[in-house]
């Protein structure tokens, strides 16, 4: 079968939309950013309706740069910023609030609160989880504890919940509805029965009726419904592949079999390892997800998350000033031979794993006289490889199987200097691919493998070709002495806040 897909790439700081050939070849893309909202510490929300202007705006646009027709558009595959919470009323469609944002650390009191009651280990064991703010359940208690009115026409049946992706769906076809993966990232989902867990449901006081029909990553949710401005052409398309990014990222990276493992560096840091049909319990403090169900069989991950990754390159351009561009801070670290004994401790919004500390903050430590800007530069990037290293460690464990490299995708991947230190501190190879956009490529998997483009996984597997791989260079004795020091780091960074 001929034919093209389009991948929407919700992203948190911008929405992209690229359509694919079966060669998985890029025909046309187009990219809109939108505002990122701060309105305290720890706090960060983004406006729903300017998500949706801004990919339905990349969708129209992408389109009509490729010069295709609807009938050539075979499916269109959804991913999407994980965890973010939208609720928005029924009838209306507006959102009764922001959207809070996956980094978001307003709820730490409620996790707490929950970790106090003893619900650690009936959390992990249902959802694969362990309590924190990062994911949708305490977000949307907050919501509806905070938002004047909005509990009660929640139990009236008027509100509808969902993250980026069930907003996008809705809006595009109607149906309120997501896919396992996404679900699997709220700490309200079973992900052994894949259903909504009642008792997790009401721990939280999140009545049901708000949640939306879980169903599975490659088929069809529903087709582009009729008067959407800008997508008059694209009506009748069918909407029928969905992942979160990072699993999406997973497929696009074609780690298709136990032991395959990816890191995707973008604002944050996220490592997953399919570990196959079942869902190992962690016993440490990383995550198990569902990964994609297709054609019936489930697959799942192991996954670390690390919270701030490109966002602190960001920061030492837009708040520091330091830099003028993200190049120029490879630039300035590969202008010195070592940090000076500096390490930066990237804790914005808190630590994920292997610490799942929110209430730890940022940390410039080792500064002496001698440390300029280049050091400062080159201990940012070498803070983002040595949390992916304490990711893969514990990883390595959890998952039972050994990683004989790691493939690698996202904006911070494209540096040199940052991908062979990565190298260096794992003492694996990195394997970077010819195309980066493999998030949207997994989300277009996902599309074709539903639609009928490809056939099966194995297919799809070899549309991926490396442009790269970085061999370790440093003596192993050398990675373990750098890596002390950023752990002494880490330990000044914790529970700095209350």
């Amino acid at each position: 079968m001929n034919g093209y897909v389009i991948a929407l790439d919700q992203g948190t700081t911008s929405s992209r939309a690229i359509i694919f050939d079966q060669q998985g070849n890029i025909v046309s893309q187009a990219q809109y950013p939108f505002t990122q909202y701060y309105p305290s510490q720890g706090k960060v929300e983004h406006d729903p309706m300017e998500i949706l202007q801004s990919q339905f705006h990349a969708l129209g646009a992408a389109f009509e740069r490729s010069g295709l027709s609807a009938a050539d558009i075979l499916g269109i595959g959804i991913t999407n910023q994980r965890e973010t919470t939208i609720i928005w009323d029924r009838h209306t469609g507006e959102p009764v609030y922001n959207a809070i944002v996956w980094q978001c650390r307003r709820t730490a009191y409620l996790v707490q609160q929950m970790i106090a009651d003893g619900l650690t280990d009936d959390i992990r064991r249902i959802t694969g989880l362990v309590p924190d703010p990062y994911f949708s359940g305490t977000k949307i208690e907050w919501i509806l504890n905070n938002v004047p009115g909005v509990r009660a026409r929640a139990y009236r049946g008027d509100l509808m919940f969902g993250t980026v992706d069930s907003w996008l769906i809705w809006n595009l076809t109607g149906r309120h509805v997501t896919d396992y993966s996404n679900a699997s990232r709220t700490m309200l989902f079973d992900i052994h029965r894949l259903q909504w867990d009642p008792g997790l449901c009401d721990i939280m006081d999140v009545p049901m009726s708000m949640l939306p029909h879980p169903m599975p990553n490659a088929v069809e949710y529903g087709r582009v419904r009729r008067g959407i401005p800008g997508l008059e052409k694209l009506e009748g398309v069918p909407v029928c592949g969905a992942a979160g990014d990072q699993q999406a990222a997973l497929l696009g990276q074609g780690c298709i079999r136990p032991g395959q493992a990816k890191n995707t560096y973008g604002t944050g840091c996220f490592t997953l390892m399919n570990v196959g049909p079942e869902a190992p319990r962690s016993q440490t403090s990383l995550l198990t997800s569902v990964a994609w169900q297709i054609g019936g069989q489930t697959t799942y991950a192991v996954e670390g998350s690390v919270f701030n990754a490109g966002s602190s390159i960001q920061w030492l351009r837009d708040e520091l000033g330091l830099i003028a561009t993200a190049h120029e801070c490879d630039e300035l670290a590969e202008t010195v031979p070592d940090t000076c004994g500096a390490y930066f401790v990237s804790a914005f919004t808190g630590l994920g794993a292997p610490w799942w500390d929110p209430y730890a903050r940022g940390a410039l430590v080792g500064v002496t006289r001698g440390t300029g800007r280049a050091h400062i530069c080159r201990a940012v990037l070498e803070g983002i490889a040595y949390q992916v290293a304490d990711l893969l460690e514990l990883i390595e464990k959890e998952g039972n199987h050994q990683m004989d490299v790691l493939r690698v995708d996202g904006g911070a991947a494209v540096s040199d200097f940052l991908m062979q230190f990565q190298a260096d501190v794992l003492q694996r190879p990195i394997d970077r691919p010819a195309s980066v956009e493999t998030t949207a490529m997994g989300a277009a998997f996902l599309a074709g493998l539903s639609a009928g483009l490809w056939t099966d996984l194995s297919q799809v597997q070899q549309l991926r070709h490396t442009q790269r791989r970085f061999e370790p260079a440093m003596a192993p004795e050398d990675a373990k002495y750098l890596l002390d020091g950023w752990h002494k780091a880490v330990e000044r960074a914790k529970s700095w806040v209350r």
